[in-house]
């Protein structure tokens, strides 16, 4: 029931968008869950005047931000039926139904954000936006979801001794409870607005989480400790409806992927900028970085992990194709 009335809501808003939109020929609707402003939604907004500039006008985007269409779980559904033309949406919802993305999700897959660009701008990040296709996507391009780390109220971690037996809030994913309990502390499940009280009070010790989502959600004021370990640099990815790409002639295929790719050093731009800006506030409010770590025994003891989440040939392989990358 609640799907159906999350599928007529967005039906209604957009039906009242198209009436509206006679800028271009064609309007390409395209969902986020973040706020007017964010990196992600500005690089869509940009690819958007960029498709206005290559086609005189025939095709555009209208980007509906902050979860106005839904969650990602309801738009990426409502995507693939075709109501959304478009629609960023972080990796992780992905994971269960496409396997290609979890590996980009594993827990210290990538060395550095730069290694990570590496790796989805090449042949790897190809093979997981054709992998869509199967499952009535397309995928356009991947945009940066920033790096996880963690940071807590009891004191610097700088090697895995330090974070044993220790408290730290993960979202609701198996794959995350399964990281922090192979690192030697206990996960918590639980919601994002419950962490800064649950810190507060001593209910966690912390949690992990990038420089905006650390900044932004004041966690920063009651865990002064913040470990950049980086274990998780997911990207996050731009699709298009197949319904909608089938709607376009070859030429104008080619012209919305070649948008998508060039909004991305947009993006990547924004990006860096959000980031400096948060570390900035973060560390004038006094929070301790710790940089100073060996990552080494930290991707050692996710073996566990990748065994039971690497089962088939092809992600194994493509596991090894990541990492060879320089």
């Amino acid at each position: 029931m609640k799907h159906w009335k999350n599928l007529t809501a967005a039906v209604t808003l957009l039906a009242a968008s198209a009436l509206s939109a006679q800028a271009a020929d064609m309007v390409l609707r395209s969902s986020d869950t973040h706020p007017d402003g964010y990196p992600t939604v500005e690089a869509v907004k940009h690819m958007g005047k960029l498709l206005e500039e290559r086609t005189n006008g025939r095709l555009g985007i209208e980007v509906f931000h902050s979860a106005q269409l839904g969650q990602e779980k309801d738009t990426i559904e409502q995507t693939q039926f075709g109501v959304i033309d478009m629609n960023r949406v972080s990796l992780g919802p992905f994971n269960n139904i496409i396997e290609e993305t979890q590996i980009p999700s594993l827990p210290y897959i990538f060395r550095s954000v730069e290694h990570m660009h590496k790796v989805m701008d090449g042949p790897v990040g190809e093979e997981i936006l054709a992998a869509f296709a199967d499952h009535d996507l397309i995928g356009l391009a991947f945009y940066d979801g920033g790096s996880r780390s963690f940071y807590n109220s009891q004191k610097p971690i700088a090697s895995m001794a330090d974070l044993s037996g220790m408290k730290f809030r993960v979202m609701q994913s198996d794959l995350f409870v399964d990281m922090v309990s192979a690192l030697g502390a206990n996960a918590t499940p639980m919601p994002y607005g419950e962490v800064y009280s649950s810190i507060q009070t001593g209910v966690i010790d912390g949690a992990e989480n990038n420089w905006p989502s650390f900044e932004s959600s004041g966690h920063f004021e009651v865990a002064k400790y913040y470990t950049l370990d980086q274990h998780l640099i997911v990207p996050e990815v731009l699709v298009m409806s197949k319904k909608s790409w089938e709607k376009l002639s070859a030429e104008d295929q080619a012209i919305v992927r070649q948008a998508a790719k060039d909004s991305v050093p947009h993006m990547r731009k924004l990006w860096a900028e959000r980031e400096a800006a948060s570390e900035a506030k973060v560390r004038e409010a006094g929070v301790e970085i710790i940089t100073d770590i060996d990552k080494t025994p930290f991707i050692d003891a996710m073996k566990p992990v990748y065994e039971k989440y690497v089962t088939s040939d092809k992600l194994k392989d493509m596991v090894a194709r990541i990492q060879a990358t320089k």
